[in-house]
């Protein structure tokens, strides 16, 4: 008895946890005040880039 409730517990507060986390991953990844930090680090691949000499 005592595991069934741990477990039934477990599952639903385990659930509720994980999804405010993944909300607030999401939030913090989306918010606009984010924009120009992403938009930067898009264009990281390109810096610094000289071209190939043959």
């Amino acid at each position: 008895m005592m595991y069934d409730a741990l477990r039934h517990a477990a599952d639903t507060w385990g659930m509720i946890f994980l999804g405010l986390i993944f909300l607030l991953a999401l939030w913090f990844a989306l918010r606009p005040s984010a924009r120009s930090r992403h938009e930067d680090a898009s264009l990281i691949p390109f810096r610094d880039e000289s071209p190939l000499d043959d």
